[in-house]
């Protein structure tokens, strides 16, 4: 029997979770190096769902370009929309409408908490809960129905245009709004008793996949990944673009509550609390629509937009964090070149480090606390 087990040995696999798996959350593929239980590293292989979309912005001219980022992140596409149409405008030297700016701060507040839904149902399924998930998509099919009678889409919005936004509030909008406000406030506390406090999920995440501050900023995460690791920025708050300099809001940050600051459960628990501040921001400016006159919301733009020859960077909160377009100009109306930064991406590059000596199965909590989402990885 000593003998057997002196001669006894082990090998690492070498196992694929995706492209088509259902918790990478996409056309996503991870290759896991694995000896039984416990992962070596997971190295993430990108590139299945590359479009060519920044190549397609030089054919398709400045406005062409705008439905095509709705592809970006279609889980929130105002914000895509949004980031796109400020670095147009910035070029070209573009006035947008107080009017537009409070539309534009409305529609992506709203997709912000639709994002959100998404990201903590899922995480909680991936978990074995699927009950929570199934109240998340039931308060989402509210907010789309909110966005499809401003904009006719509950999707890929195509919503923000280079100048202004495409359609004023409709009728009834403003009650509806704040009706569902007044509805999905205490859901956020049902939501906590569902997930955030269920036993099993604590255990599944928290003090798990803990990235320090230091971690966080060095391998580039963004928004409530940046976040959750305990650095308090926010570009709505620090560096506030539209409309967000006017409102009163709190920047959530990863406390520890379960376990170490920076893990899984943190992750999760900013996304939570984001809701609720996107709550306070959409009462505020709702209220600032209402109070001031119907007015244009849509500026002064040219039939065909030829900037100067020039560049711009461009960078606004998104649900997935700090999203930044750089678009060329060579004084033509086609852009010479756009490019996107998503944070799903430079989520991307912490997850080889982040997966040594976890468990396979601590892999799906990891996916699932970072918010992926595959367009925005690959564009």
């Amino acid at each position: 029997m000593v003998e057997a087990e002196k001669t006894f040995k082990t090998e690492e696999m070498i196992l694929n979770m995706g492209p088509q798996h259902p918790s990478t959350h996409g056309v996503l593929r991870f290759v896991v190096h694995t000896d039984g239980e416990v992962m070596s590293k997971a190295v993430p292989e990108i590139g299945y769902l590359h479009r060519g979309i920044e190549k397609i912005a030089e054919k398709v001219g400045y406005q062409g370009f705008m439905p095509y980022t709705d592809r970006i992140d279609y889980v929130a596409a105002m914000t895509a929309n949004q980031g796109y149409a400020m670095a147009v405008e910035k070029l070209a030297s573009i006035e947008v409408p107080k009017r537009a700016e409070y539309l534009r701060t409305v529609s992506s507040e709203f997709n912000r908490i639709s994002s959100h839904l998404i990201a903590v149902g899922a995480l909680g399924m991936d978990m074995g809960a699927a009950t929570p998930f199934l109240h998340c998509l039931r308060e989402r099919e509210t907010i789309n129905d909110l966005l499809e009678s401003l904009c006719g889409a509950r999707l890929t919005y195509n919503y923000v245009r280079i100048g202004g936004v495409s359609y004023d509030l409709p009728e009834g909008f403003h009650e509806k709004a704040l009706g569902f406000l007044d509805h999905f406030e205490p859901f956020v506390d049902e939501l906590n008793r569902l997930i955030s406090d269920n036993k099993i999920f604590r255990e599944r995440v928290v003090g798990v996949a803990v990235v320090s501050k230091e971690d966080a900023i060095s391998y580039g995460l963004v928004g409530p990944n940046l976040r959750g690791s305990g650095f308090k920025f926010d570009l709505r708050k620090d560096q506030p673009y539209s409309a967000y300099d006017e409102f009163d809001f709190d920047v959530p940050v990863g406390l520890g509550l379960g376990g170490e600051v920076g893990d899984c459960f943190d992750r999760y628990w900013v996304r939570v609390q984001e809701m609720r501040e996107s709550c306070k921001i959409l009462r505020q400016c709702l209220a600032k629509l209402k109070a001031m006159p119907m007015g244009d919301i849509l500026g002064k733009v040219p039939r065909k937009i030829k900037p100067v020859k020039g560049e711009v960077l461009v960078r606004l909160e998104s649900a997935r964090g700090d999203m930044a377009y750089w678009v060329v100009s060579d004084g033509t109306n086609m852009p010479c070149r756009v490019h996107c930064r998503t944070g799903s991406f430079t989520s991307m590059g912490i997850m080889e480090k982040l997966s040594q000596g976890l468990m396979i199965s601590d892999l799906i909590a990891v996916i699932g606390s970072f918010d992926i989402v595959a367009p925005e990885v690959d564009r």
